[in-house]
């Protein structure tokens, strides 16, 4: 038994049993699973490419029909396409024909502008109060040397009569900004010789009435500082003098009183017989005019005689009917003349009425055809930009181009005091030098016999801002290079300016004209923009920029402020409400700071959404035409069509109504040549332009919406007053919205 035991506790025994046991599992085991046959596995393997050969089948075909689909959807679509392009053609003769029918408008706009000229030369004749008329060279140099005889004027006198010099100087601008192409060139030479030869008599005055207000100096000397210290005060010209009498070398901080208005003298100036004048004159006369562009030139060199013959005999035939009816006029209101009203223009209603009805017996004249070739050609050239920029600057020039000077000129001088009256028995004599006004030479030509460095500082002077201009940003300031003839930088330290309080100092090494900068293009590109008919024949325009809103509501031949918000919050200006023509309107605006008007130097200075000129022209007196009965705005799908098209939102507005939350706008596509109307919206993901479904191809948007638009906005069309469709052609084409947005 003993031996049993120890046999089956042999480790080797043991271990063998648990090998036969593991082994008899595993043959238990694969006895249970089934072995697949090769010919199983084969039909399997059949099967399985079987099914994927069918799916692939069943893709292909439907991949195939797909594609059968897309083709004949395609070929509808393509058939269709073709459908409305000969439809178009077909049409097209006809559709611009139309189109030139309504255009007339533009023509009898401008034989009513060259009316208007014509009576406003008529009522300078009837007035005879004096005054020159500033289109008649012979009559300005008449005036000039008058008033250049005229002596011992004091300056209150010369403020009234610059009032005068400031008419006719803005009407001679004017008439040159809206002089014709075919005699620019003759009349630009005559109007800025008159305009310069005026500003020089002008400035001249100036100074010579300061000299008599500073021989007068002693009797008009402050009791507690013993100096003397005017101010006069015009709505055009401020003086502010200050005369050192007592030479106190304590006495360096001058300040003018109730004002903010100083400067801040060294010794040398406290103790020397000097004068100080800031004569700020709200308007700029140092500023170069602007030269004739270089496009102009070419355009007018360019005009046929046979187009300059039709538009002088347009004129000829303007003004010989315009003379006939002002004697028929005289010879019937001969027993009650009375004074002609300007603001009232004689009744130009009745006038408007028969130029309207001899434009449309006119409308195959060759020399009506002529005055029409030359208005497009003067819109086109308001939206060419200039290929190159014509002018290097130097060293700390300012580039008039970007930036425009603000508020005035701020004529800063140190003046020698000239001799005092001097009180003998009753009678008051004064020494007259020969040489007249002189300028104090600071820092003097040598230094030498002056022993410190310092001796010479540059001068403080603090300033009042003009409370009409705009600033969106701190104003530059700059010095007038009299050698060089324009304005620059250099020289001009320690600028600090006080928004509230509208006050800028600086530090200035030497005296002279100085002037404040903004840039010209800091409301440039715009936002967004809208143009909205209103009741009563009025259009709305409205432009948003980075810094403010303008909206500017427009009636016949004015245009008018109408409010002006800077961010988001209402801002008062003396130009609202106060109606203007166009061109007075732009300048005005320029002039307060509110540059919404691009030159043809802008694109240098603003990433613009570039557009053909020619589509650009089209599209804006195309819009001009339908303003009166339907609303226009701005599309972000207008960047990112090509140069070639412009897409802007339009709807139907007869009547003024509330805002609209969310308007039903339809976005057209125009090339000049064709306009659609697009199947996306302003919401739309991605950009198409596939037509929307129903609508056609037209060759003007004038067309194009009189497939969606009411009868009644149509007669509203066709009645417009054109002197209003000229006006929102005029602001149009000056805004460059579509380019410049």
């Amino acid at each position: 038994m003993a031996n049993v035991v120890r046999m089956f506790l042999n480790p080797a025994l043991l271990l063998s049993l648990k090998t036969g046991l593991s082994l008899g599992r595993k043959a238990k085991k694969s006895g249970g699973k089934k072995k697949i046959s090769k010919a199983e596995r084969l039909k399997r393997l059949q099967e399985e490419e079987e099914r994927r050969e069918k799916e692939e089948e069943e893709a292909r075909l439907k991949h195939e029909k797909e594609e059968m689909e897309r083709l004949e959807i395609q070929r509808i679509e393509n058939e269709k396409w073709q459908q409305l392009e000969a439809k178009h053609l077909e049409r097209r003769n006809e559709e611009l024909e139309e189109l030139y029918s309504l255009e007339g408008c533009f023509l009898e706009a401008e034989k009513l502008k060259r009316e208007t000229r014509l009576l406003s030369q008529w009522e300078h004749y009837v007035q005879c109060d004096g005054s020159p008329d500033p289109s008649v060279s012979q009559e300005i140099n008449t005036f000039v040397s008058l008033w250049k005889e005229e002596t011992n004027e004091t300056f209150e006198k010369v403020i009234v009569k610059s009032k005068l010099v400031l008419r006719l100087i803005d009407k001679l601008k004017l008439t040159l900004l809206e002089t014709t192409l075919y005699d620019f060139q003759s009349k630009n030479t005559q109007y800025q010789g008159s305009i310069l030869e005026l500003q020089e008599l002008l400035h001249l005055k100036f100074n010579k009435a300061t000299e008599i207000l500073l021989r007068q100096a002693s009797t008009l000397a402050d009791l507690d500082s013993g100096n003397m210290e005017k101010i006069i005060q015009d709505e055009t010209v401020t003086l502010h003098m200050w005369a050192n009498l007592k030479k106190n070398p304590r006495y360096r901080s001058v300040r003018f009183s109730e004002t903010q208005t100083g400067f801040e003298i060294p010794r040398i100036l406290a103790t020397s017989d000097i004068a100080l004048r800031l004569l700020h004159t709200h308007y700029d006369h140092v500023t170069p005019l602007n030269p004739v562009p270089t496009s102009l030139q070419e355009h007018t060199s360019t005009v046929s005689p046979r187009v300059k013959e039709g538009i002088k005999n347009v004129d000829a035939a303007i003004s010989e009917e315009f003379q006939e009816e002002s004697k028929q006029e005289n010879e019937s209101n001969s027993v009650h003349e009375e004074d002609i009203n300007v603001e009232e223009q004689c009744d130009m209603e009745v006038q408007t009425s028969s130029i309207q009805e001899e434009c449309e017996t006119t409308e195959c004249d060759p020399e009506m055809k002529s005055l029409s070739e030359m208005l497009s050609a003067a819109q086109l050239l308001l939206i060419e930009n200039v290929p190159e920029k014509p002018y290097y600057f130097e060293d700390n020039e300012v580039d008039l181009y970007q930036f425009s000077t603000l508020g005035g000129v701020y004529h800063l001088d140190i003046l020698e005091l000239p001799p005092q009256c001097k009180p003998m028995k009753g009678w008051m004599i004064v020494e007259i030098l020969k040489e007249g006004l002189q300028k104090y030479t600071y820092p003097p030509e040598t230094t030498e016999e002056y022993d410190t460095e310092n001796a010479f500082p540059p001068i403080e002077v603090t300033l009042e801002v003009q409370k009409n201009v705009i600033f969106f940003e701190d104003p530059k300031v700059a010095r007038w290079d009299a050698e060089g003839k324009h304005w620059k930088t250099d020289g001009i330290s320690s600028v600090s300016y006080k928004s509230e309080e509208r006050l800028i100092t600086f530090s200035l090494e030497t005296f002279g004209p100085v002037t404040l900068l903004q840039e010209t293009h800091i409301n440039m590109p715009f936002q967004s923009w809208e143009l909205t008919p209103l009741d009563g024949s009025n259009v709305l325009l409205m432009v948003t920029t980075v810094f403010t809103e303008l909206q500017i509501q427009i009636k016949e031949n004015l245009c008018m402020l109408a409010s002006i918000k800077l961010n988001d919050k209402k801002h008062s200006s003396i130009l609202e409400g106060k109606w203007m023509t166009p061109i007075s309107f732009i300048i005005a605006l320029k002039e307060a700071g509110l540059n919404i008007f691009p030159s043809g130097h802008s694109h240098f200075y603003v990433v613009i959404n570039h557009k053909v000129p020619l589509v650009e022209m089209k599209a804006y007196r195309q819009m001009a035409l339908l303003s009166s009965a339907f609303a226009f705005s701005w599309s972000r799908w207008n960047m990112l069509c090509d140069s070639k098209h412009v897409i802007i939102k339009v709807r139907e507005h007869l009547t003024e109504e509330e805002p609209i939350q969310n308007p039903d706008w339809d976005l057209l596509m125009f090339s000049g040549e064709r306009a659609g109307r697009l199947r996306i919206d302003e919401y739309s993901e991605a950009f198409s332009e596939a037509l929307k479904e129903d609508s056609e191809f037209h060759s003007t948007l004038y067309h194009m919406v009189k497939d969606f638009a009411s009868e009644e906005a149509m007669e509203k069309i066709r009645n417009s007053n054109c002197q209003l469709i000229d006006s929102v052609c005029h602001m149009l084409f000056s805004t460059r919205l579509l380019s410049y947005s």
